[in-house]
C-alpha cells in the first residue's frame, strides 16, 4: 500500500495481513508509513493468508519467504523495517544481501533469542502458547502489552486465533528463541538505526544497546515506554524516529561548529539533553541551545534526523 520507495516490513512473530490492521494502532501506523513509502507487508509462513500446512518455519525459511515477496513485487532495492523477531530477520537480510538494502530500521530486537529469558522460562512460555493460544490469557498478552486492559486482552486473543494455529505460533516462538544473528551483525554495512523502548517489558533495553554496538555505524535511539509492540502506547514516537531516519534530511549550507558537531554525536549515541550536559560539564539549557542550532542548520525536526545526517557523514568519510 502507498507510494514512494519500497519499504519491506516484518512486524514480528505472527501476522495476519487483514486482521492485524485492526489490532491496537497497527493500521494507523501503516497508513502513516504509506504516506511516504510503498509499504510491502506479507504473511509469514504458516500465518494469516499464507499456506498453513507443510511450510518451512525455520529461520532461513522465513528469510527466503521475505526475499520471495520483494522479488515478486519487483523491488530490486528496498528499505527494511523489522520488529522483535522481525528485527533478526531484517538484520540477516541486510548482512547477506547488502546490495539490495538501502537502509535498515530495527525495533525491540535482540541478537540471540536465548538472552530473552532462562531456558526454563522460555520453555514455559512456549508451553503456555500451546495450551492457551487464543483463549484470552492476560499473562500472555502482558508479555507484549504493558498492563493490558480487558479489551486489549480480548483484542489480542482474537488476533491470535486468526493469525496462526497454536502449534505454528509455538514453533515460530521456539525458532525465535533458538536464533542467534550475533555473528551477522558486524557484517552489516547498510545505514542502520536501532529503536528500543527504555523499559521494554519483552526485550530488555540492554539487548537493543548490544545490537547497536555490534552493527558498524548503527545509531541507537532510546524511546520512552514499556510495551514491546511498537504499535501500542506512544506509537507516534516510534513512527517519528523511524521516518526521521528513513526520510533523508535536507542538505545544509551552514557548517556545524566543533561543539555543535560534538553534541550531534552524543545525540546519535542516544543520550538525552541532561546526559549530554553531564558529559560536557555544561548546563542543560546550553545543550538545548546547541541541539536547536543543529536542527536549524540541518533543516531537520527530530533527533532521529540528526542521527541520520551524522551517519551519512560517517559513511562518506569511511565508505
Amino acid at each position: 500500500m502507498g507510494s514512494g520507495p519500497p519499504l519491506l516490513c516484518d512486524s514480528g512473530w505472527i501476522t495476519h495481513l487483514r486482521g492485524q490492521l485492526d489490532l491496537l494502532s497497527f493500521g494507523a501506523f501503516v497508513e502513516r508509513l504509506a504516506e511516504r513509502f510503498t509499504v510491502i507487508r506479507y504473511d509469514k509462513p504458516g500465518c494469516g493468508l499464507s499456506d498453513r500446512d507443510g511450510v518451512d518455519l525455520s529461520f532461513d525459511g522465513q528469510v527466503a519467504a521475505a526475499l520471495a515477496v520483494v522479488d515478486a513485487v519487483g523491488a530490486r532495492r528496498f528499505r527494511l523495517f523489522g520488529a522483535s523477531q522481525g528485527g533478526q530477520l531484517a538484520a540477516a537480510i541486510a548482512a547477506r544481501h547488502p546490495e539490495r538494502v538501502e537502509a535498515l530500521v530495527v525495533y525491540g530486537m535482540c541478537a540471540d533469542g536465548r538472552d530473552l529469558a532462562s531456558a526454563e522460562v522460555r520453555k514455559s512460555v512456549v508451553d503456555l502458547v500451546r495450551a492457551h493460544w487464543g483463549m484470552g490469557l492476560k499473562a500472555l498478552a502482558g508479555a507484549f502489552i504493558t498492563d493490558p486492559t480487558a479489551d486489549e486482552v480480548a483484542e489480542f486473543a482474537r488476533f491470535q486465533r486468526t493469525s496462526a494455529s497454536a502449534s505454528v505460533a509455538a514453533r515460530l516462538l521456539e525458532v525465535y528463541y533458538e536464533t542467534d544473528v550475533g555473528a551477522l551483525l558486524p557484517e552489516i554495512r547498510t545505514p542502520t538505526v536501532v529503536l528500543h523502548r527504555e523499559a521494554d517489558g519483552g526485550t530488555g533495553f540492554g539487548l537493543g544497546r548490544e545490537v547497536a554496538a555490534r552493527i558498524p555505524g548503527a545509531v541507537l535511539i532510546p524511546l520512552p515506554g514499556s510495551s514491546h509492540m511498537f504499535y501500542h502506547g506512544d506509537w507516534a514516537a516510534v513512527l517519528e524516529a523511524m521516518l526521521g531516519f528513513l526520510c533523508e534530511p535536507a542538505p545544509t549550507g551552514k557548517p556545524l561548529t566543533g561543539r555543535e558537531f560534538e553534541v550531534a554525536e552524543l545525540v546519535t549515541e542516544g543520550l538525552t539533553n541532561q546526559a549530554i550536559a553531564r558529559r560536557l560539564s555544561v548546563g542543560p539549557r546550553t545543550v538545548e541551545t546547541h541541539v536547536e542550532n543543529v536542527r536549524r542548520k540541518l533543516q531537520v525536526r527530530s533527533r532521529a534526523q540528526i542521527a541520520a545526517w551524522l551517519t551519512e557523514q560517517r559513511l562518506r568519510r569511511h565508505p
